[in-house]
C-alpha cells in the first residue's frame, strides 16, 4: 500500500494529535515561562467561567488567556528553531527571538485589556 493511503483519515488525525501532545509536553518540560502561564491558567480559566456573565463573556475571558498559551508555544518554537542553528549571536536571530517575545507581551496585554473591559465596569 502506498504512503499516500497509509497517512490519511483517522490515522493521520491520531498521529497529528500525538505530535501536538508531544509538543505541549516538550514546551512544558523545557520552557519555564510556559509552566508559569499554565499555573496562571489553572486559576484564570475557572475564575473566568465563574465571573463571566453569559457565554460570550466567559468565552472572551477564557480564550483571551488561552491565546497567551498559544502565542507562548509559537514563541518557544521560534526560539528552538533559532537555537538549532547554533549558539553564536546573529542580529537576525536576535530579532526573531525579540519579535516572538513581543508577541507574547502583546497577547498578555490583550488578555489584561479584555479582563479589565469586562470586569472593571461591573465592580467600580
Amino acid at each position: 500500500m502506498s504512503e499516500y493511503f497509509e497517512n490519511r483519515g483517522l490515522l493521520r488525525a491520531w498521529r497529528a494529535l500525538g505530535y501536538s501532545l508531544k509538543g505541549l509536553r516538550a514546551c512544558y518540560r523545557h520552557e519555564s515561562a510556559f509552566r508559569q502561564e499554565i499555573a496562571v491558567t489553572l486559576f484564570v480559566v475557572p475564575l473566568g467561567l465563574w465571573l463571566g456573565q453569559g457565554g460570550v463573556e466567559k468565552a472572551l475571558l477564557v480564550s483571551s488567556w488561552v491565546l497567551v498559551l498559544i502565542v507562548e508555544l509559537l514563541n518557544s518554537a521560534v526560539e528552538a528553531a533559532v537555537d538549532r542553528f547554533g549558539p553564536e549571536r546573529h542580529k537576525l536571530s536576535g530579532r526573531a527571538k525579540d519579535v516572538a517575545s513581543a508577541a507574547v507581551l502583546l497577547s498578555i496585554s490583550m488578555a489584561l485589556l479584555v479582563w479589565g473591559l469586562i470586569l472593571l465596569p461591573r465592580y467600580l
